[in-house]
């Protein structure tokens, strides 16, 4: 989706005023009726219309005449309000080009008063009713973990800021795995990850998603785990089934890209320090789990029962 922050520029007080109106009715409405965003806002004589009329034309709204006079906000919309927010307070003071697309997300480098270069990822999660809601539980569960993971030694990038669905974090310096067609050190590397995998869930939590796509390496090899807001707990029902999905992914990567085949004599040297299972895979039942570990933690970020159920 294309970013126009030039039109944030000459957005007023009584712009964000409304599209905060809008935003706050659609706790409650799909589309939020006129009178009440008129009302939210508590704008002088009428200056709620004319300024409705200005967020039309600059797509951060929705008009919706079908079944009543009303609007709703647009992601572009949703971008703008989070973007405002985290540049007063100070998170950023520019945004730059897009440097990631996604399936449910964008990427934008973004950069500080003093210059450092930051990534923003804004999260996109469906496009019906509880579009806002999802993508905002997307991005906090996203900052949760990754403030949780980097406390404990994890490589991922670190945690600056979440507002809605915008979250803040240092740039990854690198390229997806995917796009890797040659490594140095490639048994090193696969190591390297298989470990994570494992290391995960003696942390308490399955990744769900562990593939080629998530993971980027740097010029030196090194390895940063991002996306990451599906994570599990170990003690879930269908935790061994989503832990060896995410093994095989690996393990099928690295035979098809780098010729690595796991052999079930591979010597101790290797640097495995996991039980295996016949097939050479870590085996999920004999990893020495610490269920609940990092769910306290998590907890004490703000992520309530609730949020991790759904």
């Amino acid at each position: 989706m294309k970013l126009d922050v030039d039109v944030l520029r000459y957005l007023s007080k009584d712009d964000f005023r409304v599209l905060t109106a809008v935003e706050m009715g659609m706790r409650n409405h799909e589309i939020v009726p006129a009178e009440l965003v008129e009302r939210i806002a508590g704008l002088r004589h009428g200056g709620t219309y004319k300024v409705l009329r200005n967020l039309l034309k600059h797509k951060l709204v929705h008009h919706d005449s079908s079944k009543y006079d009303g609007f709703r906000l647009t992601y572009l919309g949703y971008d703008f309000l989070a973007i405002k927010t985290l540049v007063n307070r100070g998170v950023f003071a520019a945004v730059g080009r897009q440097i990631g697309v996604g399936k449910e997300s964008d990427i934008f480098e973004v950069a500080t008063e003093d210059g450092t270069v930051l990534a923003m990822k804004l999260h996109r999660l469906g496009s019906n009713y509880n579009w806002l809601y999802l993508s905002r539980l997307a991005a906090l569960k996203e900052y949760a973990f990754m403030k949780a993971l980097g406390g404990h030694g994890f490589p991922v990038p670190a945690a600056v800021d979440c507002n809605r669905h915008c979250v803040v974090m240092s740039l990854v310096k690198g390229y997806p795995l995917v796009q890797i067609k040659q490594l140095q050190n490639p048994d090193e590397v696969f190591e390297t990850i298989i470990g994570l995998v494992v290391r995960l869930a003696e942390h308490g939590l399955i990744h769900c998603d562990f593939n080629e796509f998530n993971l980027m390496i740097d010029d030196d090899e090194k390895v940063t785990m991002i996306d990451f807001p599906q994570m599990v707990s170990v003690s879930h029902r269908n935790a061994k089934m989503y832990f060896d999905r995410d093994v095989e992914c690996i393990f099928k990567f690295f035979s098809k890209r780098f010729n690595i085949s796991y052999q079930e004599d591979r010597d101790e040297e290797d640097g495995v320090e996991y039980d295996s299972e016949e097939n050479g895979r870590p085996s999920f039942l004999s990893i020495e789990k610490s269920a609940g570990f990092l769910d306290k933690e998590l907890a004490a970020s703000g992520f309530t029962k609730r949020i991790k159920m759904r």
